[in-house]
């Protein structure tokens, strides 16, 4: 069974930088892609970026190629989100999902498996 955990967010100003973490507490983390979505006030959950099971490969949102990094580190049971140069754009509640059996997919409903959310809000 998975349990995700996110953890990490907070208040930044623009321009500043954050990781967020995303814990399993199961037995399976290896097994599972991964991905980062957000949510903002009034908007749908949007894809941020995923990471294959061993980490090999990641893919990303246009709106954050290139600032934001996704890695996992299977021993730990955990996936991180670096994100670089924050926008006030950024600010979302940001959720991690997990799915086994998947390779590539950037809608939520692939998902079976999600945290609670980790509040990220960026002033200007």
């Amino acid at each position: 069974q998975v349990q995700l955990v996110e953890s990490g967010g907070g208040l930044v100003q623009a321009g500043a930088s954050l990781r967020l973490s995303c814990a399993d507490s199961g037995r399976t983390f290896s097994n599972y892609a991964m991905a980062w979505f957000r949510q903002a006030p009034g908007k749908e959950r949007e894809f941020v970026g995923g990471i294959a099971r061993s980490g090999a490969s990641t893919y990303y949102a246009d709106s954050v190629k290139g600032r934001f990094t996704i890695s996992r580190d299977n021993a730990k049971n955990t996936m991180y989100l670096q994100m670089n140069s924050l926008q006030p754009e950024d600010t979302a509640v940001y959720y991690c999902a997990a799915a086994a059996g998947v390779v590539y997919c950037s809608r939520t409903g692939c998902y079976p498996y999600w945290g609670q959310g980790t509040q990220v809000t960026v002033s200007s």
